[in-house]
């Protein structure tokens, strides 16, 4: 018979292993591990205070966990100086916050361009490409100023998406959109993600954004739950 030869399982697209941190005395995350694979998409739901904001700025290399350890890809990136872990960022992970944070005195072509620029990866006509994909063609010479806040949100959408990145961290992405806007945003987030075979870990307090996810997480008291939190 002839011999079946089985392909290596591809490493989680972003990865965090028991971690824990702290501020003084306050125990912000209590040995938390989470992974997302090429494609999947996991929402994490939580009260203020319960530790989703410090969860990301570990999985985003943005702080190094107390102890515990961040892959992204496959790669441990804790362990790494500050630069080079900012030069790893910029390569495998693309970032959505509730503020666009678009540069005003560039194009939106040009604040697509930017982790191309940072990571070496991609090209303009990427860029053009996504901007297309988000509903943006002919805005490419746009200024921020003149764009509404559900267009901006798709530019910064499209700048997460433009140096082919491994992960997504996405921390409300909609939370300072209408309700449509919302919604329309969420979705071409997470379409173009799966397309473009990127995991999404998508922070929110909004319930109507887990009906996007593979699965949902909760977390309370820096530790995940079974228990759906309580947002009254």
């Amino acid at each position: 018979m002839p011999r079946v030869t089985s392909l290596p399982a591809r490493p989680a697209a972003l990865e965090g292993r028991d971690l824990m941190q702290a501020f003084g005395p306050q125990v912000v995350l209590r040995g938390v591990s989470v992974a997302v694979q090429p494609g999947e998409v996991v929402a994490v739901t939580g009260p203020s205070g319960s530790g989703k904001s410090t969860l990301l700025h570990l999985l985003g290399g943005l702080d190094a966990p107390q102890s515990g350890e961040v892959h992204w890809a496959g790669e441990r990136v804790d362990v790494l100086g500050t630069q080079v872990r900012a030069q790893r960022r910029a390569a495998q992970l693309g970032l959505v916050f509730q503020h666009h944070y678009l540069l005003e005195d560039l194009t939106v072509l040009e604040n697509v361009l930017i982790p191309t620029r940072l990571s070496g990866r991609g090209d303009e006509s990427r860029a053009r490409a996504l901007l297309g994909r988000v509903g943006l063609t002919g805005r490419e010479s746009a200024y921020p100023a003149v764009l509404s806040g559900g267009e901006r949100q798709r530019v910064a959408v499209a700048r997460a998406l433009a140096a082919h990145p491994a992960a997504v961290l996405a921390d409300e992405p909609t939370g300072s959109l209408d309700r449509a806007n919302a919604q329309a945003v969420a979705q071409l987030l997470v379409n173009l993600a799966r397309e473009e075979g990127a995991g999404v870990l998508l922070v929110t307090h909004d319930d109507r954004l887990t009906r996007y996810a593979d699965r949902t997480l909760h977390l309370l008291d820096g530790q995940f739950t079974d228990e759906a939190p309580d947002f009254a």
